[in-house]
């Protein structure tokens, strides 16, 4: 088969231009979590603040459990009707998303239509980020050649990130900008009506990218994408998805999302104070994820992966329990960023290694339906179950269950092939 990949100039500006939409997606999906102390009165009003969170966060794993739907039915479109196809639906169901969010009012004005429409909303976001993540780790890892692809992928996390960030910044923004009045009163719904005015850039963004040349490859070949095809084709293949996602993806939004929450609740810093912390670590974060995929490329993603998981099950519950002491803020900030440097060896790479292990006429569904179901299961309840843990007045119970998930994941590492010598990839 001739098999010809874009000149990398075209390459360059049809991962950047993946990798920006890939941006506003993140930013629209987090600026719920980055949000939710100051809006889950609005639509929870019963309860002290940990009611109020525990609310919230439901409401977040709800979103999470639409991700497999997503990821199956967008995943099946990406594979059928392209990458770019895929991408652009997903940012339309996103936008949507935003803004019932910000133009919803509050649960003393039309009662529970209120919640309601928080669970309409998210559901909407669910699908959206569901095939969004197959859609753009397949499109990126087609997109890279051979030599860089850890390096490319990486972006996808960059990304993710930096859509967390520009969340974090907005709500650092508005805090200075606005007193604790104005954003509990009306502020928090100006960083969702700026997501959905982005993600209408995005929608014409995407229109205009380039096709992958697997997808075109395989267009032809007579073979189709389906959840039975999935399953009876390539049943290893998407369970060791789900199981090399299940730690990495706990860990991931226990170090992150609800660590900004731990920060408040437990370790006692204000909201601001808070919000810098994460902010500040998560930029350290990002710009470890290229190192990380380049780094993958010279000596393979496997040993990236297996340094994740042997130093998340040694380390997880130390971390978590001297952030129960902490004060210093610095200190605090030092932690976080300790906790999510052991976290890159499975994020600045699990896109890579998923699209690898999958052949081009199935590989978006390959990658999002298990990665969804796994991110359904153990990423999306992180913030409810850790809530759990702490309602129940046991609160390290959480430390153990992700130490615990990190380990299912290390075996799962220890087992698998290395996906840079076994690339599905280069026999498009």
């Amino acid at each position: 088969m001739d098999i010809r990949f874009p000149a990398p100039r075209h390459r360059l500006r049809s991962i950047l231009g993946g990798s920006a939409g890939n941006l506003v997606e993140w930013y629209d999906w987090y600026a719920y979590s980055a949000f939710t102390l100051y809006f889950a009165p609005h639509f929870f009003p019963a309860g002290d603040r940990t009611t109020q969170l525990l609310n919230t966060a439901a409401v977040f794993a709800v979103g999470f459990l639409m991700r497999p739907i997503g990821g199956w039915l967008m995943g099946v479109y990406g594979d059928r009707h392209g990458r770019k196809a895929g991408l652009t639906l997903s940012v339309t169901l996103m936008c949507l998303g935003s803004l019932i969010i910000a133009l919803t009012p509050g649960y003393e004005t039309i009662g529970t239509a209120a919640p309601v429409l928080l669970v309409v909303a998210r559901l909407m976001q669910g699908l959206s980020v569901g095939g969004e993540y197959g859609a753009s780790a397949t499109y990126l890892s087609e997109m890279a050649g051979k030599r860089h692809r850890g390096f490319f992928s990486s972006f996808q996390y960059v990304t993710l990130i930096s859509g967390q960030l520009v969340a974090l910044l907005v709500l650092l923004v508005l805090q200075r900008v606005l007193s604790e009045a104005q954003l509990d009163a009306w502020g928090w719904r100006i960083p969702f009506a700026i997501g959905g005015a982005l993600a209408v850039i995005v929608f014409w963004l995407r229109r205009g990218l380039a096709e992958t040349q697997s997808f075109e490859n395989a267009r032809g070949s007579g073979q189709r994408s389906g959840f039975w095809q999935l399953v009876t084709q390539h049943p290893r293949e998407a369970a060791v998805v789900m199981l090399l996602t299940a730690g990495g993806t706990l860990a991931f939004y226990a170090y992150s999302i609800y660590l900004q929450k731990f920060l408040v609740n437990t370790s006692g810093f204000d909201r601001t104070t808070a919000s810098q912390i994460n902010a500040a670590a998560l930029v350290g974060f990002m710009l470890l994820q290229p190192l990380a995929g380049a780094l993958s490329d010279r000596i393979g993603r496997k040993p990236l992966m297996v340094g994740f998981g042997v130093l998340g099950v040694l380390l997880t519950y130390p971390i978590f329990s001297a952030l129960e002491q902490v004060r210093s803020p610095m200190l605090a900030f030092l932690l976080m960023l300790g906790a999510l440097v052991i976290v890159t060896g499975y994020t600045s790479i699990n896109a890579v290694v998923k699209a690898e292990m999958f052949p081009a006429h199935i590989r978006t569904l390959g990658v999002a339906l298990p990665y969804a179901m796994a991110n359904a299961i153990f990423g999306g309840t992180a913030e409810y179950v850790a809530l759990w843990f702490k309602g129940a007045g046991w609160e390290r119970g959480f430390y153990w269950y992700v130490t615990a998930m990190i380990g299912v994941s290390l075996v799962t590492y220890l087992r698998m092939r290395d996906t840079r010598t076994h690339s599905r990839i280069v026999e498009d």
